[in-house]
């Protein structure tokens, strides 16, 4: 009897030591994550996205009218949970994963159907002296390089992200991509490749639905790639930053998206000052110039008090639409333009509360049209050429 006693304990000793190690093993995971949900107005708002014309590339707009409404997208950020993990490996090596997932607040639902971590899901290698690379669903590195130089930082709500972007699913991420990241003072340099991006831009609908990529026989189907430089330091940030995508809407098949941005800022008391330009241009398969752009930016953020940040944003854009498709309009759009302008004010560092106003001419709030597919969801009722739009909200962090 005592000799089972003994082994009862030495087993209970032992799955003790295991848990032990377990938790040992996950003490570098930490749950994060942001609610952001505003209540938001918008005038000469169409019900559905126009339609357009296979034939001449005519858009037909629906009635619009006011609407208010919880904004599942979310107001100064993406409302998302996320879990992310570091393990020191020694000699100067670290093991890292990020698993991010997007939701509505206003609902609760995933943002992206049929994937549960459509913002970020990558596992990677970092080293102080050579580096980070990482792999798996991620920023681009345009994404990532021109943060820190938009008046407000890609906030979901009436800032024109995905007019810059070009549009992808998730914010900025890309599927199968490769990247590696280092940082060396003040100077960040990215470089990332994608072997099958998953992105939709400008209406150059890849293969299966949301192009995976990675078809055997079609190698640079759906790819995409690109890099970013960055300076950051005494006041004054500069970057520079461009980005590829090789849609195929036929398999083997592709065209190009080719995006190029430089930016600036600078800093002084409570105030910083940003600018910015990014140049674009789509082409089809056969080499043809679809759409042409130069996107033009500047801002400032102004810290009042302690709690309350000031914005102001102006963005246009400057469109030329060079070939009628299916999805492409047989005439030039008036070149848009818009300002924003949001009262952040911040409880403490986690809780915070906003109101954001916006005013759009010639297209719909975030410079919505033909060019980006539609994309934003601000679909300018017929009859209209400008828009307007305000939003309270509450975010917090956690």
């Amino acid at each position: 009897m005592s000799r089972s006693i003994g082994l009862m304990r030495a087993a209970m000793l032992m799955s003790a030591t295991g848990c032990a190690g377990l938790a040992h093993g996950q003490s570098g995971v930490t749950i994060y994550g942001v609610v952001d949900l505003p209540i938001a107005y918008i005038n000469n708002q169409a019900a559905s996205a126009p339609t357009i014309n296979p034939i001449t590339g005519a858009v037909t707009r629906q009635p619009g009218a006011s609407f208010v409404s919880m904004v599942n997208a979310g107001g100064m950020s993406g409302s998302r949970w996320g879990l992310r993990g570091v393990e020191d490996l020694g000699a100067d090596l670290k093991a890292l994963f990020v698993l991010e997932s997007g939701y509505g607040a206003d609902t609760g639902q995933v943002t992206r159907s049929g994937a549960m971590f459509s913002r970020a899901a990558y596992v990677g290698l970092q080293s102080s002296r050579f580096g980070r690379i990482t792999l798996g669903r991620q920023n681009t590195s345009m994404y990532e390089s021109l943060g820190n130089f938009m008046p407000a930082k890609f906030a979901p709500l009436f800032e024109p992200s995905v007019a810059l972007l070009g549009g992808t699913a998730g914010g900025g991420a890309i599927d199968n991509a490769v990247k590696y990241t280092a940082v060396a003072g003040p100077v960040t340099v990215r470089v990332h490749y994608s072997f099958g991006a998953g992105l939709s831009k400008f209406g150059l609908t890849p293969v299966a639905a949301q192009g995976a990529g990675e078809t055997p026989g079609h190698a640079t189907d759906n790819t995409a790639y690109g890099a970013g430089l960055a300076y950051l330091g005494a006041g004054l940030g500069l970057t520079a930053t461009y980005d590829q995508w090789n849609p195929a809407v036929v398999a083997g098949s592709t065209g190009t998206s080719k995006k190029a941005a430089l930016a600036a800022s600078y800093a002084f008391g409570r105030t910083k000052l940003m600018a910015g330009y990014r140049w674009g241009q789509n082409k089809d398969a056969s080499g043809s110039t679809l759409v042409r752009d130069n996107f033009w930016w500047t801002g400032v953020n102004y810290d009042a008090t302690s709690a309350l940040t000031l914005t102001l944003g102006y963005y246009f854009d400057d469109r030329r639409i060079l070939k009628t498709t299916a999805v492409q309009p047989n005439s030039n759009p008036v070149n848009p333009w818009q300002v924003n302008f949001i009262a952040d004010y911040s409880f403490s560092k986690r809780t915070d509360v906003y109101l954001t106003v916006a005013y759009a001419r010639n297209s719909g709030l975030n410079l919505d049209s033909p060019a980006i597919g539609f994309a934003n969801g601000a679909f300018l009722g017929e009859g209209a050429n400008s828009q307007t739009g305000a939003a309270i909200g509450i975010r917090h962090k956690f």
